[in-house]
């Protein structure tokens, strides 16, 4: 029971953020205009101060761990090549792109860390696992998207171009970069310039989580049933029970492995519909999945995090 009660502490008030962003928008309070500047705000402002203010304020021999990092480079480029392997066993070739972006793109930077913050009272290893996982998430989902794009094979070196920009300029990536610089070398952080920063990063987890409920579409959730379902489970069951048990033997424990479950195992996020719609796809395919790896990751995440800790991993 203890077990079970540390795990809904962990996952139920972050659904709940995301039930108040869903009910706002149900009652008019916040329209689909609103919600999209909202996601997009704090893509941009809190969340890279968020991770810069937990960066920056520790220790980096502390906080820096390469093989960390190296591991959840590795399993990500993996699950890729897992989940290109099972497209091709779908019928509709015209939904492959679509099929394995949304398998493997987890909301890493907003749902790992309000999870990794209601257990441990901060980011904790959410940032080192970004800068391993998400800069291969952007670019691989623009190849893959590009390659299998309907009516196209090959990449344009125009595409390439804007990928590695993309990279470069995000926000968060830059967040994190920043921070682990500051601490590097040691610079003092003034008290008003920490209060500023602090209260800055605190807007990030609950506006983020009511816009990314106030987008949800439960319309959208039943279309393209059959691939959707098969995603949705390589998203919240399949890639955890294949590289958990790997990361436990690699010795990560707690916050570490508690950012690896969210690489693997949390919803898929909203913006690989938007970027699939973007790039000539019809978008159907992955709207489906972000709203049923959004629904049904409360259950999935509960019960991963109930299994880590009743085996004391966290």
């Amino acid at each position: 029971m203890e077990n079970l009660i540390f795990s809904l502490n962990a996952t139920v008030p972050v659904f709940i953020m995301m039930i108040l962003g869903l009910f706002f928008r149900s009652i008019g309070w916040i329209d689909e205009g609103f919600a999209s500047k909202m996601n997009k705000f704090v893509f941009l402002v809190p969340l890279p101060v968020l991770v810069f203010e937990d960066l920056a304020t520790v220790d980096f021999s502390k906080v820096w761990d390469i093989k960390f990092v190296l591991f959840c480079f590795f399993v990500t480029l993996i699950s890729i090549t897992i989940s290109a392997i099972i497209s091709f066993g779908l019928k509709d070739s015209s939904i492959r792109g679509e099929f394995i972006q949304a398998a493997y793109r987890s909301s890493a930077a907003l749902l790992g860390i309000a999870f990794i913050q209601n257990i441990y009272g901060n980011a904790g290893m959410a940032p080192l696992m970004m800068i391993g996982s998400v800069p291969l998430y952007n670019m691989l989902a623009v190849v893959i998207l590009s390659f299998f794009k309907p009516g196209q094979n090959g990449l344009s070196q125009e595409v390439l171009k804007k990928t590695l920009k993309g990279i470069v300029t995000n926000p968060i990536l830059i967040g994190i970069v920043a921070g682990l610089v500051w601490s590097a070398l040691k610079i003092p952080m003034p008290k008003i310039a920490d209060k500023v920063v602090t209260n800055i990063g605190n807007v990030a987890t609950p506006m983020g989580l009511m816009a990314m409920g106030a987008t949800f579409d439960i319309k959208k959730a039943f279309a393209k049933l059959k691939p959707s379902i098969l995603a949705t489970f390589i998203k919240l069951v399949g890639l955890c029970a294949v590289f958990l048990p790997l990361a436990v033997k690699f010795g990560f424990r707690k916050d570490k492995l508690v950012a690896i479950l969210i690489m693997l195992g949390s919803a898929t996020t909203v913006s690989s519909f938007v970027m699939a719609k973007n790039m000539g796809h019809e978008g159907t395919l992955s709207s489906s999945v972000v709203m049923l790896t959004t629904m049904f990751s409360a259950f999935t995440l509960t019960a991963w995090l109930y299994i880590l800790r009743h085996f004391a991993l966290i």
